[in-house]
């Protein structure tokens, strides 16, 4: 089956995005769009140069009008955070980027399911979600799949087991006021917090699980890979290639993505990250997990942080 996936934005993330996507196999044409046309063209050739070894596809430099027919936009484009450059700076700075890109990307494909990537990914998909003219629920960012991601992963370590046996997620913005509703975190269907207790003796004593030092470890993790290496682009590829893959494989599935709030645990009019079903035609629908009133409270607040941010944000 022919699949076509447009990326704008050829820097770190959007080219380790269209080379998963192409190691991976999971579509067929790829074409990457960049205001820095040279950049995006070498950046498509060195991949495509690499595909006899792999799955065929086809891959390119394009401009917008070779977005026509896309079934997926995955938006990377942006600048990342200087330092001392403080949020709301950034924010003004990457929506005026989207400004310039919504229009002709909407034009040339209207009908594509729009996977938003570039930060502050929850302000961004709200964006696209009021001022692209784009259905909402083809409209998804993102959000905490990479920091949930990140929280099974350290989950995985801590009580060395298969990450696929850890089913934990973050929720809220993908920012600092993101939080873990451990609630619902669980290893084999046992809570977290239990888990230790339920081993039989053949596995070390680990001390109890602390939860803040764990939601800190989410928050940080990408900074601290930043310092090291300058930026983060592994992870949130093969994040952004399983939302991309659910979305084609028709398959709806539950991931924890950004989108528009329409009164769930109370929040209106912003968009960040719960359990969100995804599947070919976008948001299929919403799990409403049950949450304790004090994770209830950290989601509305994390959406208050969001709309505080929004609040002061010239879209137009």
């Amino acid at each position: 089956m022919s699949n076509k996936v447009t990326i704008i934005g050829a820097g770190s993330v959007g080219s380790t995005v269209a080379y998963t996507l192409a190691v991976q196999g999971i579509v067929s044409e790829i074409v990457i769009i960049d205001i820095n046309e040279e950049k995006a063209l070498g950046e498509a050739m060195d991949i495509r140069q690499g595909t006899p070894f792999s799955y065929p596809v086809n891959i390119y430099a394009g401009n917008y009008e070779d977005a026509k027919g896309s079934d997926i936009v995955i938006l990377t484009s942006g600048v990342g955070r200087k330092p001392g450059q403080t949020r709301l700076d950034l924010t003004k700075t990457n929506v005026k980027i989207a400004s310039s890109v919504i229009p002709q990307i909407a034009a040339a494909a209207p009908d594509a399911i729009y996977v938003i990537v570039g930060n502050p990914v929850d302000i961004i998909t709200y964006q696209f979600c009021k001022y692209s003219g784009l259905p909402e629920h083809h409209i998804i960012g993102s959000g905490t799949t990479l920091d949930t991601a990140r929280l099974r992963s350290y989950l995985a370590e801590y009580y060395n087991i298969n990450e696929a046996n850890v089913h934990a997620y973050v929720y809220g913005e993908h920012g600092d006021s993101s939080f873990v509703p451990w609630s619902l975190a669980n290893i084999s269907n046992v809570n977290v917090d239990q888990y230790q207790a339920c081993l039989k003796d053949d596995k070390p004593d680990q001390p109890p699980l602390d939860h803040e030092y764990v939601e800190q470890h989410v928050r940080k993790s990408g900074g601290q890979i930043i310092a090291r290496k300058g930026v983060t682009n592994y992870a949130i590829a093969i994040s952004t290639s399983h939302i991309v893959k659910n979305i084609l494989n028709g398959s709806e599935t539950a991931m924890t993505v950004s989108s528009m709030m329409h009164g769930e645990y109370g929040i209106e009019d912003v968009c960040l990250s719960t359990l969100t079903i995804v599947g070919r035609d976008g948001v299929c629908g919403k799990v409403l997990t049950p949450l304790t009133e004090e994770e209830t409270a950290r989601l509305q607040h994390s959406a208050q942080c969001l709309k505080d941010v929004i609040n002061q944000v010239d879209f137009t």
